[in-house]
């Protein structure tokens, strides 16, 4: 095997694969995945996608902008939104020409769904398991690339800058690897198994901002962390899945301990209230009435809409011993998005010149301070398409790319605790975090430590 590429790309996510989809024929690609492809994040997005696509009249881009700036504070970097909701609809249609199976009415349209934090039905869905469907959609083109070489259940121990871009070291088998790049593209998801309670992949370890901040490229907002309101919520472990906002979507009411809806004493938008809304609006509820118990109920509905429509979730819940269709689920708020990461620009490129991040592993302002649901993904496909085209746009030096050796110094048994390595790369990330070391924050350190205390 050659280990030679002009792209080498950290992270086989919706972000990491749509980027390899996007790259040039010529550009020789290698895919680097922590473990197997499906497990990311991405393919644990429920909701959909959002965008406005062959939409009715009464929505807009300029209308998704609006819903995004209001649910991120108005922090977000108007720039960053409006390339997001104008290329929504050129990332939607390429979904859809590569195969993508997004729920239809019976006339054959797509069918489109309501979000916490929208005034528009333009959430473009698969059932309740979308970014599965997304992740084995871009996964099925990529396999049929022959300019793409996918490397699984390989972990990147190593990130070095050379005089003509970058060497990453990898171990597999227990054994250690260089592979050499002109680029690089970190697309390696957030950092929530930081956190006791999580609806995050096991993967969400903060790697690619560890090796970033390493390297020396800027950080930025890592104070910025999303709780999703309505996780299942099962006190005697510490896993945790996500209960979709689609479902609050299709409505689904939010009860307190007493089995009492209470949102309207917090926001006039109810249950579907931006994400961060409804979190504090629960901790105010449970300050309130001494309980944490809160429920999600949707049984009133028909059971057979709950089912088809959630298939998925009614399962998962059903084998942790609730019936949606006949009893309100328990639910806790749980860390779910990173609205921090490596700064990037317009194009996904970070401060350091050849090294590009997108997805949850990149911070380029569109969130602001809290994510509005089901951008996640239009985040991912857009901004990865944009990295590709500037590195395609700049141009590859792949025959002179300089062959680095792997260093003598290498010691096997520096590596062979797995758990031991991902460990001192959350230290990495949290230390970043906490403060301890240099970060472009937007805002004090002490601030975020006070968000996160929160």
């Amino acid at each position: 095997m050659n280990h030679n590429f002009d792209v080498i790309i950290v992270g086989g996510g919706a972000a990491g694969l749509y980027g390899a989809i996007q790259l040039p024929s010529y550009c020789k690609v290698l895919l680097i995945c922590k473990q197997e492809m499906t497990l990311c994040n991405s393919s644990l997005a429920q909701g959909g996608i959002a965008g406005v696509y062959k939409s009715p009249e009464d929505d807009t881009p300029e209308l998704h902008k609006q819903d995004t700036m209001i649910a991120g504070g108005f922090k977000n970097n108007p720039e960053s939104v409006q390339i997001l909701v104008e290329d929504a609809a050129m990332a939607i249609d390429s979904l859809l020409k590569l195969g993508a199976d997004f729920d239809r009415k019976p006339d054959g349209s797509l069918h489109r769904t309501l979000e916490g934090g929208h005034c528009r039905h333009r959430i473009f869905h698969h059932k309740d398991t979308t970014g599965e469907e997304i992740v084995r959609t871009l996964m099925r083109k990529v396999k049929t690339l022959p300019n793409v070489t996918i490397l699984e259940s390989a972990m990147m121990v190593g990130l070095q800058k050379t005089s003509t871009g970058f060497s990453i070291n990898v171990r597999k088998d227990d054994a250690f690897t260089i592979y050499n790049s002109h680029f690089v593209l970190l697309a390696t998801g957030g950092i929530g198994r930081m956190y006791a309670y999580t609806t995050n992949s096991k993967i969400a370890t903060g790697d690619g901002i560890a090796f970033a901040h390493d390297l020396g490229a800027k950080i930025l907002n890592l104070h910025l962390i999303q709780f999703h309101p309505t996780a299942f919520n099962d006190h005697h472990t510490r896993e945790c899945f996500l209960i979709s906002e689609a479902v609050r979507g299709e409505g689904a009411y939010l009860l307190n301990c007493n089995k009492e809806r209470f949102m309207d004493r917090y926001d006039e938008r109810l249950e579907l209230a931006p994400r961060d809304v409804v979190s504090h609006a629960i901790i105010e509820e449970k300050n309130r009435t001494g309980s944490d118990n809160f429920f999600l109920d949707i049984s009133y509905k028909d059971s057979d809409f709950i089912r088809n429509r959630f298939p998925m979730i009614y399962q998962k819940v059903l084998e942790q011993g609730y019936d949606m269709t006949k009893e309100p689920i328990p639910v806790t708020p749980a860390q779910h998005y990173f609205m921090g990461g490596v700064k990037v620009n317009h194009h996904s490129r970070t401060s350091m010149e050849c090294l590009y991040a997108v997805g949850e592993t990149a911070c380029n302002g569109v969130h602001g301070r809290n994510r509005l649901a089901s951008n996640s993904l239009l985040e991912s496909l857009v901004f990865a398409k944009r990295a590709a085209g500037q590195m395609a746009e700049l141009g590859f030096v792949n025959d002179e790319i300089a062959t680095k050796k792997a260093a003598d110094s290498i010691d096997l048994a520096d590596y062979s605790d797995e758990k031991a390595v991902e460990r001192e790369y959350r230290k990495l990330a949290m230390e970043a975090i906490e403060g301890r070391t240099s970060v472009g924050t937007e805002e004090t350190v002490e601030s975020g430590i006070a968000y996160i205390q929160a």
